[in-house]
């Protein structure tokens, strides 16, 4: 288990260690092999090295090996702030590949998840690369990251490349500074634009050369339309809007048609993501439905701008009907062809404005097709007929940007429909159709985006009944495939996530004698009912949206809860407590200031070595977090997180589990208590889970008739396998 994330990572270095010691006597700097853990608790093990271990300091330049998949390429996704890594990273590596694509989509927080690179470059200020696989992400923290599927191949690509790099850092006698300056703020450095071509050969260049060549290429493209506009004139101006409306037609056709079979979806399919275990579904079911979108959108664009051509031609020409029929065909061909011009000049000119790395995709699909129909297609002559488009125009215009991005969007489309299987975060609170929205809307804009200049030709060339009935026949056979289950939304290799928890709750039952309830929770963080599953498992489960459980880090909104057989395995000497120790009220601290309500408040994990605390932070507005006479949390501002302050912890075997936690009430709460008219409000003042991994009878018996097509799914905010619930409410 863990063969992607992260033994592969392992594997890798120390065969790098073994191999780098041959030349180890050449060496100007030292390699540090760090091998840490509590990655997925916090990042812990790197903030321990670089805030604790007395070589952090002479660190000049951080790598960080990571995984979210098993298997192809080990690809740059982070690198920076200062582009010396990356810069010999691009002319040492024998295989480069790397996108900032996926580095600015981390920076814009779309994708949440964080690794030790994010400690080492915000916490020790240094500067690096951290690269991760990202094939079969499907299989990301569930029992199928398993050998089988890591080919040798991928082993060797990451070690040729880093090994590479290595020996010629550490010969190096041009380092960084490292963390000193960085951390004192007195070096902005420039970031670096990169993407490999084929995984062969890696394009880089600073950020300030992308805005001077994309500042030029704006400023030409502007003189180029002005030009036109002028030798135009009025039909020019009217004819470029009329293309600006086509190509709005067309993004909104294929986006609506896309939306609505994922809205429609999950309405007729056992799942609502049934192409997870077979992701070339997703051409079928979403690509085809945008395609015939984009195609009836620029259709209609097409009709509107021939209408206006056919009213200007007939004021300004006096022409037989069929040559100006013909004619009217040509020329607005050759506006919507132009609409690419336009539609990725705007995208160029926000991406360089906002300084987005990935602006370059704006760049090659701009400059080329541009190049090519000037070169090709364009006259200076003011008074032409117009010819059709050449195809050696678009083959010639579409050859770079092609190469250069296809394998980016490919890839994002992957990602995201391998992220579809742990979308939800807390189980049944999101829409069964957001990931299918998110994916359709994705495969939607780049269609429009990269087909504009196709679709162009497709109006005169009398494919256009042949394409739509294709795009048809293609999405009604993969419907019929998933209606019919002749392709499984799952399989054994590519699973549903899903989390058996033995809970034990006890919450609610503060200062009474109730017994705690034990029951089996089953839920999902793939969107979709638990129905065909729990049909295998049996045992009495039953699912619906009012089963919800407070795990304190998610909340289980639909999931299937079963009671039956469930009080073997735990004693409740397990479960843990909460007391109050005091109250007080008015007390000074040493300067003199009136604290306030405080209420000291003794915690018993009761051999707990990993759980999760939260305390309210609408009542609590400063806390210290104590372990005997070691304050393991002070009193400072604090920010929290839908309105609670969330702890988690994770130690080793011998750990300590009894805490002291002093509480800090606001303002506005003190003086609600001593209103004898409160409200007793259902929102308790801490939550605590803590976690055992324990297996009780009821849990095996579960685990062992899950069905294949499941995978157990595990993050640090996930329960184990049995877990205590407890709580203090706010008028105790």
């Amino acid at each position: 288990e863990g063969a992607g994330d992260c033994s592969s990572c392992v594997a890798v270095m120390l065969e790098l260690a073994r191999a780098m010691s041959q030349w180890a006597h050449g060496f100007k700097n030292a390699v540090i092999f760090l091998f840490n853990t509590g990655e997925e608790e916090g990042l812990n093990g790197a903030h321990s090295f670089v805030t604790q271990h007395p070589w952090s300091t002479t660190i000049r330049v951080a790598i960080d090996l990571e995984a979210m998949g098993i298997g192809g390429k080990s690809g740059l996704f982070q690198a920076g702030p200062h582009p010396w890594a990356v810069e010999n990273f691009a002319a040492a590596a024998k295989y480069p590949s790397g996108q900032v694509t996926a580095q600015d989509l981390f920076a814009s927080g779309a994708i949440t998840s964080a690794t030790d690179f994010q400690v080492y470059k915000e916490v020790a200020g240094l500067s690096g690369l951290d690269f991760a696989y990202t094939d079969k992400s499907a299989v990301y923290h569930t029992k199928n990251d398993k050998l089988d599927l890591l080919k040798p191949g991928s082993l060797q690509h990451l070690g040729e490349n880093m090994l590479a790099f290595l020996l010629q850092a550490a010969s190096s006698t041009s380092l960084p500074k490292g963390n000193a300056m960085e951390k004192e703020g007195k070096t902005v450095h420039e970031t670096a634009v990169y993407f490999d071509i084929l995984g062969t050969y890696m394009v880089l260049y600073r950020q300030g050369f992308a805005n001077m060549l994309h500042n030029s290429v704006i400023v030409q493209s502007l003189l180029i339309w002005t030009a036109s506009l002028v030798m135009g004139g009025y039909p020019a101006a009217v004819s470029l809007a009329l293309t600006c409306l086509s190509a709005i037609l067309m993004l909104v056709f294929s986006v609506s048609f896309a939306v609505v079979i994922a809205f429609i979806l999950p309405q007729i399919s056992s799942s609502p993501v049934p192409y997870v275990a077979n992701p070339w579904l997703a051409v079928g079911l979403f690509a085809a439905p945008a395609f015939l979108g984009a195609l009836t959108g620029q259709h209609l664009g097409y009709i509107i701008l021939k209408a206006y051509l056919a009213n200007m031609f007939s004021k300004r020409m006096q022409l037989s009907p069929i040559v100006q029929a013909d004619l009217i065909k040509l020329e607005a061909e050759r506006w919507l062809f132009k609409a690419g011009f336009l539609q990725w000049l705007i995208l160029l000119a926000l991406g360089n404005f906002y300084k987005i790395g990935s602006t370059f995709i704006a760049l090659f699909w701009l400059v080329p097709p541009a190049f090519a129909y000037g070169f090709l297609e364009a006259t200076l002559t003011p008074v032409r007929f117009p010819r059709p488009l050449k195809l050696a125009t678009l083959l010639l215009g579409l050859a770079v940007p092609v190469l250069v991005s296809a394998g980016n969007f490919i890839r994002l489309a992957n990602v995201i429909v391998a992220i579809v299987v742990r979308f939800d975060r807390n189980p049944g609170g999101t829409p069964e159709w957001l990931g299918n929205v998110i994916l359709a809307v994705f495969i939607a804009v780049v269609l429009c985006l990269t087909l504009v200049y196709l679709l162009s030709y497709v109006h005169l060339s009398g494919a256009k009944r042949p394409i739509a009935i294709a795009s048809c026949v293609l999405f009604v056979l993969s419907l019929i495939l998933v209606l019919s289950g002749t392709v499984p939304p799952f399989s054994e290799d590519t699973a549903r996530a899903v989390n058996v928890v033995h809970v034990v709750d006890a919450s609610g039952k503060f200062g009474g004698k109730q017994e705690p309830s034990s029951f089996i929770a089953l839920y999902s963080t793939t969107p979709g009912k638990l129905t065909k599953e729990v049909e295998q498992i049996k045992e009495g489960f039953v699912c619906g949206r009012d089963n919800v459980v407070d795990f304190v880090t998610l909340s289980m909104e639909y999931g299937c809860l079963t009671y039956d057989g469930t009080e073997g395995g735990w004693s409740q000497s397990d479960v843990p407590t909460i007391h109050v120790e005091s109250e007080g009220f008015g007390i000074m601290d040493t300067k003199g200031n009136d604290n306030g309500r405080i209420t000291k408040v003794s915690i018993d994990m009761k051999g707990s070595v990993r759980w999760s605390l939260a305390i309210d932070a609408e009542e609590i507005e400063d806390f210290t977090f104590k372990e005997g006479s070691e304050e393991l949390v002070p009193r400072d501002e604090k920010s929290g997180m839908d309105g609670w302050h969330i702890i988690q912890f994770s130690g080793g075997k011998n750990a300590v589990s009894k805490f002291d936690l002093d509480l800090y009430w606001a303002k506005n709460s003190t003086e609600s208590y001593h209103n004898a008219n409160r409200k007793e409000k259902q929102r308790p003042l801490l939550k605590l889970r803590t976690d055992f991994d324990r297996l009780t009878p009821k849990t095996e018996r579960v685990l062992s008739k899950l069905p294949a097509w499941c995978s157990l799914f595990g993050k640090s905010t996930s329960p184990q396998t049995l877990s205590f619930l407890n709580s203090l409410p706010v008028n105790f």
